[in-house]
């Protein structure tokens, strides 16, 4: 047992782990960054904008992901143009949200989950969680699938290796996170250059038909196909857990507090997620339309592999930079989205559920969830159904968004939370109306696809109506429930978990005359303080004992019937102890036990009827801990009289 301790404490870092994992001592969202960077010492102007520009930057990454290069070639091979309106209502609502998001942050100084969690009660809020956590799962898949599909275009690394790989990229997000917010921000906004700049490049080679895209803008749907591919770009465009994100990350800037100092932090943001989403949206367009014009031109309307849309740029462009180009932009936004899915993991967690976790071990977990589906996928179906993999990712999404978005209408909403701050009444309308799209198209995705699964799990019926049709009443009636609270505009009656309980009411104290008082040495450096502690404690009437343990092999099997040389040594010690205190006049007795400390101790301070134990700092630490044990917590725990610990 002591090996195994051994091994998870120096070969991996356990400790952290404990002690990480525990309720917040703070109220901070992403504490190690919050408010990192000030923004109030400049008085204004571009350098002062400059500050605020940023946090969506992060968020835009989230919303040209491999998921969304996956529904958009889809949609452009299969349809054309014609499904560009979709992305540009996508873009509009996702302004809409995040703006709303970022404007949560900065007036409440909270973000989403920790709102949550202090409106809702615990098991709403549970449900919250697993939801937002599936969603951000499904993110990771998409960001593990691409980078994987990237390494192996550029450099024909086989996919599962380059899924085990991804894996490693850990290592990249917390450096960065350890040198600074602005530091990360830069690195991601050199990912989304280069991504931005491959594109531009891919669609000068295309040359569409610019009379034709102009048409794409004009909504239709021609069939169920484009539904299901329609939702998945909401799905990969709209991310719930970019609204988590957002609300911390505007977080990370020191602002005032004042009305002018909350209006410009509004005003700063509103900008920055402006120009970014629309960055965003450029990239997802020139994918949708380099995939119309050059493989639904040329009759390839089936392309929903990422690895056949690489394959045919060359020979359809005739040009060899094209694949290269698309390669590297794709392992671009894979390790750029990565980023997206490690904060926003924090985020979830920390808020909704009060608890701290090492940030290496949130992200490991999170990749896991997204590897070992991935890798199971390409070991039994192959290589050759990763490209569904990547769209149902980005449809789950979609179907996660409205538990996001109606308590995030709810909250900006609330006159008495966010005063004059709370959303007009044209903004609520318009947000209402952007839910109620989303929630159509997803109704109506759910429909179809239960109808599916029926037909198709006819040999299992017992899994649809067992699982998936309780699981689907489940989470309607918890959507049904937030969204009654936020049309209603009601205030769950619900205490959140404080930090601390209430404090007790302290009687007068008076000083305890203790008539027997045990010390534990170990014939160590600190013994003396022991002893001194111990003795400070007592009067002259006072009767101490000295304790110590033989601990050796031999002490542990034969008890006080040893008689050897250390049991020996250890008696002269105990008895050098206690005429050194007898000399001073104090009444000492020295007991010798024999075998476990952790037992032995608390045992023996029973039996002289000790009204009090001390014990100083045993006399190993750190490797030997494991070794001999640690000593001092255990006896606190035995011992039936009060311990105190010098």
């Amino acid at each position: 047992m002591n090996v195994i301790r051994i091994v998870a404490v120096y070969i991996l870092p356990f400790k952290d782990i404990v002690r990480s994992m525990k309720p917040l001592t703070t109220h901070q969202s992403l504490e190690e960054v919050h408010s990192s960077i000030d923004t109030t010492k400049t008085v204004g102007g571009w350098k002062r904008f400059m500050l605020f520009v940023g946090p969506a930057f992060l968020i835009a990454v989230g919303y040209m992901d491999p998921g969304n290069w996956a529904t958009d070639i889809a949609g452009g091979s299969k349809y054309g143009y014609s499904l560009l309106w979709v992305l540009l209502m996508s873009n509009f609502i996702a302004l809409l949200l995040q703006t709303l998001s970022a404007r949560l942050g900065i007036v409440r100084g909270r973000d989403l989950a920790q709102v949550s969690r202090e409106t809702y009660t615990p098991i709403v809020n549970y449900s919250l969680w697993l939801l937002a956590e599936i969603a951000i799962a499904a993110c990771d898949l998409a960001e593990v699938i691409g980078m994987a599909i990237g390494l192996n275009l550029l450099f024909s690394l086989p996919l599962f290796w380059g899924v085990c790989l991804a894996v490693l990229d850990t290592l990249v997000i917390l450096y960065l996170q350890r040198k600074g917010m602005r530091y990360l921000e830069a690195f991601i906004f050199a990912l989304v250059a280069l991504i931005g700049l491959s594109f531009l490049i891919e669609l000068i080679f295309a040359r569409p038909n610019m009379g034709e895209v102009a048409l794409g803008f004009i909504p239709v749907l021609q069939d169920k196909g484009a539904l299901y591919i329609a939702i998945g770009i909401i799905g990969a465009t709209v991310m719930p857990h970019n609204l988590y994100l957002h609300s911390s990350l505007v977080q990370t800037r020191r602002t005032k507090k004042s009305d002018e100092g909350i209006l410009t932090a509004i005003k700063y943001n509103l900008i920055d997620s402006f120009l970014a989403l629309n960055l965003a949206f450029l990239v997802n367009a020139s994918i949708l339309i380099l995939a119309a014009a050059v493989f639904f031109k040329n009759g390839y309307n089936n392309i929903a592999q990422i690895q056949d849309a690489h394959g045919l740029l060359a020979p359809l462009l005739g040009k060899k930079l094209a694949p290269t180009l698309f390669a590297i932009a794709l392992i671009a936004s894979g390790q750029s989205s990565t980023i997206t899915g490690t904060l926003a993991g924090q985020i979830v967690m920390e808020g909704y559920l009060d608890l701290r976790i090492a940030p290496w071990l949130r992200r490991l977990i999170t990749r896991l969830l997204a590897v070992l589906p991935t890798l199971a996928v390409i070991h039994f179906l192959g290589e050759q159904r990763i490209g569904d993999m990547l769209i149902l990712s980005q449809v789950v999404l979609s179907l996660q968004l409205g538990f996001a978005i109606v308590p995030l209408i709810h909250f900006v909403s609330d006159k008495e939370k966010m005063g004059k701050f709370a959303i007009s009444l044209t903004v609520k309308f318009f947000a209402w109306l952007s839910a109620i799209i989303i929630l159509g198209l997803n109704l109506k995705l759910v429909f179809d696809t239960l109808v599916d699964w029926q037909v198709q799990l006819a040999a299992y019926s017992w899994v649809f109506n067992f699982i998936i049709i309780p699981a689907v009443c489940l989470a309607t009636l918890l959507f049904v429930y937030i969204l009654w609270c936020a049309l209603t505009g009601s205030h769950i009656k619900y205490e959140p978990k404080t930090l601390h309980p209430k404090a007790e009411e302290i009687p007068i104290i008076t000083r305890k005359s203790y008539q027997r008082i045990a010390i534990c040495v170990d014939f160590s450096k600190s013994d003396t303080k022991a002893i001194i502690e111990g003795v400070a404690h007592g009067e002259k009437a006072t009767s101490f004992y000295l304790l110590h343990v033989v601990e050796s092999a031999g002490a542990r099997k034969m008890g006080d019937e040893i008689q050897d040389y250390e049991t020996n040594e250890d008696w002269k010690q105990l008895h050098a102890y206690g005429d050194k205190l007898r000399e001073q006049g104090y009444e000492v007795y020295e007991k010798l036990g024999f075998g476990d400390p952790k037992t032995e101790l608390p045992l023996i301070a029973e039996n002289v009827k000790a009204e009090l134990l001390v014990i100083g700092q045993h006399g190993h630490k750190g490797f030997k801990d494991y070794v001999f044990g640690e000593t001092i917590s255990e006896v606190r725990h035995n011992a039936k009289c009060p311990v105190l610990v010098v």
